[in-house]
């Protein structure tokens, strides 16, 4: 366990304890189940409500816990630290409630955050596509007006909580307007029976085994007109740009964590194995490579709760959170690779914790915009 983030308080150290316990006891024994299935079981999500965890930066009157980014902070590294990669709070919390707690109307905000808070709907949106991942520009999902409804009709791909989502932001073209002008954000309430709405499959994913990545297909998926995110279409593009920081933000906590817990790992198991008659701590070159690890653990922590204490001040920029998410998450995948490496032969079995970590943290340096994207960013920023 590191040091206590600058940012952090007794109260979220209080929601720390309870999240590290629902983790342990609640979700861990279930993650083979969920591996096996290809997805978590939604009661998780209603019981994560029950606790609290859910929303917890949304206010009050919506259902939510009236906390700040922090808390859903807190909720993602203990996640990490637990080991669990199969409950998608990042994006239920920390991205789809956000979209409608900034966007939607009051009616809607009052109908669709409680329901997210308690558990009793999981958040999902859809913005990639076949032909069109970190340009979103590209997007091809139409959304064609019918008079008090529209027919949603496209395909996206790579969407966290697809399988079990009831609620479901999505990406369209509500124009012929090329660019990011003819780009809306529409809200669909969905399930396995909705005419127009389709589940593909589950992919099969290198880690993150048991979250539930998956297609969907939409064939004149009629969505209510009032749904439209935002007093006008048009205005997608520049919702996602805005809220796209924060999204950046959470995996470099994600990464951060991961840093966290293959350090920790690997420490203590270095300390135990026993090689040519001593610990493998004692061994030089172990000694210096988990110096190195141990090194970039602590600047990424303090370039990583800058980042925090910004954004909690309304004050972190585009490309400060561009910086965070493609560096962070470059480091997280060099540390797991670096200390897989001290496991040996053992660090490529699934049974050891370490081998999942690895798998697990490749994909951060790609979504959320690939990191190359990333870069980019911070470049026009210069």
């Amino acid at each position: 366990m590191t040091a206590r983030p600058r940012w952090s308080s007794d109260e979220l150290e209080q929601v720390r304890g309870l999240a590290a316990t629902y983790f342990t006891k609640e979700v861990l024994p279930n993650v083979p189940k969920h591996v096996a299935q290809g997805h978590p079981d939604k009661a998780l999500y209603r019981r994560a409500g029950e606790l609290g965890l859910l929303c917890m930066s949304i206010p009050e009157a919506y259902g939510g816990g009236g906390g700040t980014f922090a808390h859903e902070a807190v909720l993602t590294e203990e996640q990490v630290r637990a080991g669990d990669p199969t409950m998608g709070f990042a994006v239920h919390c920390s991205i789809v409630a956000h979209y409608v707690l900034a966007y939607a109307s009051e009616a809607q905000k009052q109908k669709w955050l409680p329901r997210l808070a308690s558990g009793e709907w999981v958040g999902a949106i859809a913005m990639t596509e076949p032909g069109a991942g970190s340009d979103l520009q590209a997007i091809s999902t139409r959304a064609v007006r019918e008079g008090d409804f529209y027919r949603v009709s496209g395909s996206k791909t790579f969407i966290s909580n697809g399988r079990v989502c009831d609620f479901l932001i999505i990406a369209v073209r509500t124009s012929d307007v090329k660019g990011h002008a003819g780009i809306s954000l529409v809200c669909a309430e969905v399930s396995d029976t909705t005419p127009g709405f389709g589940r593909g499959r589950i992919l099969e994913k290198l880690g993150g085994h048991g979250q539930d990545t998956t297609e969907l297909f939409f064939d004149d998926l009629r969505v209510p007109a009032v749904n439209l995110l935002g007093d006008e279409e048009g205005k997608g593009f520049a919702q996602l740009m805005s809220q796209l920081p924060q999204e950046r933000l959470s995996t470099a906590i994600l990464a951060q964590a991961s840093i966290d817990r293959a350090v920790d790992l690997t420490v203590e198991y270095t300390k135990q194995r026993q090689v040519f008659g001593k610990p493998l701590f004692a061994l030089q070159n172990t000694r210096f490579e988990l110096a190195e690890c141990a090194t970039l653990r602590r600047v990424s922590r303090a370039f990583l709760d800058e980042c925090i204490e910004r954004h909690l001040a309304g004050e972190l920029d585009v490309a400060s959170a561009a910086m965070a998410k493609y560096w962070l998450t470059d480091q997280a995948c060099i540390v797991a690779d670096r200390c897989l490496q001290l496991f040996g032969g053992y660090g490529y079995m699934k049974e050891y914790p370490i081998a999942h970590l690895f798998a697990d943290t490749r994909v951060m340096r790609i979504f959320a915009g690939a990191n190359e994207v990333m870069k980019e960013l911070v470049a026009r920023s210069l």
